[in-house]
């Protein structure tokens, strides 16, 4: 490889805009510049100027159990430190005057500060009553008490509730038994991380395909990526996460390997993704309340495995993920497909944090019923690949065709946001499903390159998105309140996948902006980070953050293989369709790749989509196609047409954030809401259908049998926010108290109603069996009131999941996701099933069946309270 040194030249520029721009051989952000020395060296001297701006206004609040239960959303705490180093006690529960909406000074770094709060509000109900109320109604049982916690916005503060315990924020008891209090240092600053650095090859990468080409910084950035994908390696010869994140993971390693892995690595991916079956089936390692089925998108698994397949033909290795996929596909259709929508539900595929993309009045239970496209993009795909495989072996696949077109029928149908350009992030609610009309990255890409949408709406797509000056974020507009990471975060590996599907729909601005946001961050940050801030392109400031991310390895090796060569892998061998900017121009050369038993140099000479001349091995060809029977060296060169690519569209944005969910309440009339700062006007949807706009701040409601109402709020930037939690508006509600029905359980929980409740376990009432005499036929919603303390709200894999048999007709599952560790006393309600119900006697059951299995396997516990009836209409 060459050494030699490069110095700037205007027509070495490779990309420009305002925040940055790119030469052939570095990058320059203001002061801050990135060098490739060599192929082997880069030198950086970012330095993160987080620390240079941090507010001295804290906004804050307190919790109980690391739940955001002090204050309604919105209301937070507030403290302008001048010279202070300790905090004026505060009252749990006791709203702050309405905060300043600026501050212009900064805080110093390190600097300690405590926090004390009152807590006697708290201890003072729990002595009375057994528990505290909340202001929104919930109850935290004495029994459950585990600590009060602080959150926030400056740092080390977070709004990640759930992990306040692991970050060191848990308050502690002082000499006054009414007074807690914690001391932090804010503004956590260490220069040592900044001092200007450099990257240079260590580890032997010969063996490995070797790149070069006429940007010196793609192809040093191309061998400091093979490098860390070498110390991605572990010494059980599975694939490392993160620098900061040890083991297999079942979507991360997946998506990995679909971008460069399976052909960069095929023996270590297959070990990786044996790592990730249990019971013959796929594991969902990770995900809210308990994993699957809250979290859906196992079947990313199937993908890697495909294409793993596709690289190297082994027929051992078809054998081998047939089972592994048909039973979890089967599981999966039963578990969550939607029936009226052909839509299968569960979390945003690798947005498994759910305040980052939801809003938080959703529990678990409504985001398992909420159907989002990325995950659906996945399962579509997974379901087209199960019905290849089972061609091969000769086997039935009629039944799966038709759930993948089920699937992507559902996707356009109810998922296409046609005044948009593009398809919405989810559909979403409790009893009835609306669309969250919110760029979502990841599922767009996907929707794409899978060729769910057609080229008409996939030009569409590519053309409309918001792109904002560092990157394509995950989702956009951005939910205020919420730090950095999946929210107002760019993340590299979804980055290459959007720029997959530009290449794909021949998109030159939106492509050349997608390399610019990998290139810029890997050469100044020297190292594929796993996100960044979108609004400043940092890699310090979002709430999580590792450095060789593996699936950011992955996208900045795909930029080279799939996009620049063009690489694609079939049944019958290896395609090459390069689609390379003219900003990108000049001579390609990989070398040293190796497919199956042929060594391949592959030459791309200019630049364009369009292939003018292909040669392999010295003579003419008509395709660039390597069969998968070639053996030897094979030398293929191709050169392009110098053509401009066919779409030049593209929609630049600056970073915005939707208004806040609305908080909508009751009143004797009908239902009312809070007013929305820079709001034009508010939207109205009944049932999950757009009703009416308004610019007042209340509703009447007619007396109707059952209406459920959603408010949201429209901005000046024509943004929209997500809508109000629902409110349901139901004249005939069934209480049933389950252990009328079940044993009662003896365990010493609390804020049960009745006369108290039964346990769903492995060996207790494995079937409950509900007599009910109904005096109307029609349609009913059921759901039911729960507790499950096996483990926390965010992660875990102990949902319990039971299915559900109306007059012995299955109609679906009931799920019970994880409410907090040892948190038995804290109930919240299931997702609920539309059920018909005849007159007179019918026969409701809960049941679980081996497909109820969890990821857990041995724990698949909740304790019942009560099963509730809502009557929607009647059969006459």
């Amino acid at each position: 490889m060459s050494t030699k040194k490069f110095s700037i030249k205007s027509e070495q520029k490779i990309y420009e805009c305002d925040a940055f721009s790119i030469y052939k051989d570095r990058v320059i952000q203001g002061q801050n510049i990135a060098v490739a020395e060599t192929h082997h060296q880069l030198t950086s001297n970012y330095n993160s100027k987080a620390n240079e701006t941090y507010s001295r206004l804290l906004i804050f609040k307190f919790s109980i159990n690391q739940k955001d239960n002090e204050l309604p959303i919105g209301e937070d705490h507030w403290f302008i430190i001048n010279s202070e180093k300790e905090l004026p006690v505060v009252t749990f529960g006791e709203p702050s005057p309405a905060k300043p909406k600026h501050c212009t000074n900064y805080l110093p770094a390190n600097y300690e500060f405590t926090f004390k709060l009152d807590v006697s509000p708290v201890f003072d109900q729990f002595k009375k009553k057994g528990y505290y109320e909340a202001f929104d109604g919930s109850r935290i049982a004495k029994s459950d008490f585990n600590g009060f916690y602080l959150a926030g916005d400056s740092k080390p503060l977070t709004w990640d509730f759930v992990n306040l315990e692991n970050r060191g924020l848990q308050m502690q008891p002082t000499s006054d038994p009414a007074i807690y209090s914690i001391t932090v240092l804010l503004n956590p600053f260490n220069a040592s991380k900044f001092e200007r650095k450099d990257w240079h090859l260590k580890l032997d990468i010969d063996k490995k395909p070797q790149y070069e080409s006429d940007q010196i910084l793609v192809d040093t950035l191309y061998n400091l990526s093979l490098e860390e994908a070498l110390k991605a390696i572990e010494p059980d010869k599975t694939l490392r996460t993160g620098a900061k994140w040890s083991g297999v993971w079942t979507r991360d390693v997946s998506y990995s390997i679909l971008l460069a892995f399976a052909f960069h690595e095929p023996e270590i991916s297959k070990i990786s993704l044996r790592k990730k079956i249990k019971n013959k089936r796929i594991v969902q390692d990770t995900g809210s309340g308990g994993a699957w089925p809250i979290s859906s998108d196992r079947t990313t698994w199937v993908l890697a495995a495909w294409e793993v397949y596709k690289v190297t033909g082994e027929k051992k290795w078809l054998n081998e993920i047939y089972p592994v996929i048909k039973n979890t596909l089967d599981d999966d259709y039963k578990t969550l497909h939607n029936a009226e929508t052909g839509l299968y539900s569960g979390e945003s595929s690798f947005l498994d944090w759910r305040e980052q993309t939801y809003p938080k009045w959703m529990s678990n239970a409504d985001i398992y019923a909420s159907q989002n496209l990325g995950t659906n993009a996945v399962h579509y795909r997974a379901h087209c690949i199960f019905v290849e495989i089972s061609k091969l072996k000769n086997k039935d696949f009629e039944v799966y065709e038709q759930r993948a077109q089920g699937i992507k029928k559902g996707i356009n149908t109810y998922l296409w946001l046609k005044f948009k350009g593009y398809y919405a992030h989810c559909l979403y609610g409790k009893n009835e499903m609306m669309t969250a009309p919110f760029f979502e990255a990841l599922g767009e890409s996907l929707s794409v390159l899978f060729e769910i949408a057609d080229q008409k709406k996939a030009k569409s797509i590519i053309s409309k998105s918001p792109l904002t000056p560092f990157g394509t974020t995950c989702i956009y507009p951005q939910i205020p309140g919420i730090p950095p990471y999946h929210n107002n975060g760019i993340w590299p590996f979804v980055q290459a996948y959007w720029n997959l599907a530009a290449a794909k729909t021949k998109n030159e601005p939106v492509l050349n902006h997608g390399l610019a946001s990998i290139y810029r961050a890997s050469a100044l940050f020297l190292s594929n980070y796993e996100n960044m801030v979108a609004e400043n392109g940092d890699f310090t400031g979002t709430e999580i953050n590792s450095d060789r991310m593996l699936w950011s390895i992955a996208g900045n090796l795909a930029m080279v293989y799939r996009v620049f060569l063009g690489i694609r892998f079939e049944l019958d061998g290896l395609y090459f369709n390069p689609v390379v900017t003219e900003a990108y121009k000049g001579t390609r050369k990989l070398s040293n790749f190796n497919y199956r038993k042929a060594q391949l140099t592959v030459t791309v000479a200019g630049f364009g989509s369009k292939i003018k001349k292909i040669t392999l091995n010295g003579k003419k060809i008509t395709k660039a196609f390597i069969p998968a029977h070639a053996s030897g060296e094979q030398n293929m060169h191709i050169e392009l047409a110098n053509n401009a690519l066919s779409n030049q569209v593209i929609k630049k944005v600056d970073n915005r954030f939707c208004p806040p969910t609305i908080q909508a309440y009751k009143t004797s009339t009908g239902l009312q809401w809070n007013t929305v700062d820079n709001c034009s006007h508010y939207l109205i949807y009944k049932n999950g259908v757009f009703l009416k706009s308004t610019k007042k701040t209340k509703l009447e409601v007619n007396d109707e049998l059952y209406a459920n109402y959603q408010v949201s709020a429209y901005d000046l930037e024509k943004n929209e926010g997500f809508a109000s939690k629902p409110i349901v508006f139901a004249k005939a509600e069934k209480i049933i108290q389950l252990e009328n029905f079940a044993e009662k359980s003896e365990l010493n929980y609390t804020n049960y109603s009745g006369e108290g409740f039964v346990e769903l376990s492995h060996t207790s009432n494995r079937k409950i069996k509900i007599s009910l005499f109904i005096q109307k036929a029609g349609k009913y919603i059921v759901d039911f009131r729960y507790s499950n303390g096996s483990g926390p709200w965010n992660t875990d894999n102990k949902c319990a999941i039971r299915s559900l048999k109306v007059n012995k007709k299955f109609k679906g599952v009931i799920v019970f996701p994880q409410r907090g560790t040892d948190e038995w006393s804290n109930w919240g309600f299931s997702n609920s099933r539309v059920v018909e119900l005849n007159k007179g006697e019918n026969i409701i059951s809960l049941k679980f069946e081996k497909f109820n299995t969890n990821m857990n396997g041995d724990i698949n516990t909740a304790m019942l309270d009560y099963m509730r009836l809502k009557t929607i209409s009647y059969t006459f």
